[in-house]
């Protein structure tokens, strides 16, 4: 069985679908370690209440991203952590973990890229009028959101869907497919 950290920046929904679906045994894999750069988050309150062990650094802590992701490494490998998965990370990943898990690094994105890529994609496409809405899960490379597609979900609409409404259904996606993807990815 493969070990996972999840890193996670915020509410956890996708970190608690991840949880589920191991609890359920439809994702085989070992949670050793929750990753987050916020203290307070909810996701690091999932990871207690369910005896995951949780890293919480603060970045401003740290000389630079090379000394924080050091550290992270170093959590990673006392875990041997096989892949990570991102769930709401807020940050980039950078050349020190890219360099150790290449190809290993798993991250959701709430568009269909490489279309509406960065922080703000529901709410871009939503913008721009799009009538096929989706998730995209892929592999972390050095861009922003460009690393090779491993999957997309899609829902059409017909317009008339508030911004809100648009957010659920993403997130609907998100939970039902982001674990079966990530145990397909390591059961490969």
């Amino acid at each position: 069985m493969k070990n996972i950290a999840v890193f996670a920046s915020g509410f956890g929904s996708n970190f608690q679908a991840i949880i589920d679906a191991v609890e359920t045994g439809k994702l085989q894999a070992n949670i050793a370690l929750l990753v987050s750069d916020k203290p307070n988050c909810k996701a690091v309150e999932r990871a207690s209440a369910h005896g995951i062990d949780a890293f919480v650094f603060c970045s401003k802590d740290y000389e630079n991203k090379e000394a924080y992701e050091t550290a992270i490494l170093h959590e990673l490998q006392k875990r041997a952590v096989d892949y990570i998965v991102l769930a709401g990370y807020m940050r980039f990943i950078g050349k020190v973990l890219l360099s150790h898990y290449p190809n290993r690094i798993i991250n959701l994105h709430p568009a269909l890229l490489p279309s509406f890529p960065g922080a703000h994609g529901i709410e871009d496409a939503y913008r721009y009028g799009v009538k096929v809405f989706g998730i995209t899960i892929h592999f972390v490379d050095e861009g922003v959101d460009t690393g090779p597609i491993i999957d997309q979900f899609s829902f059409h609409t017909d317009g008339s869907e508030s911004l809100d409404e648009i957010e659920t259904h993403i997130h609907q996606l998100e939970h039902a497919h982001y674990p079966e993807v990530i145990h397909r990815v390591l059961n490969s």
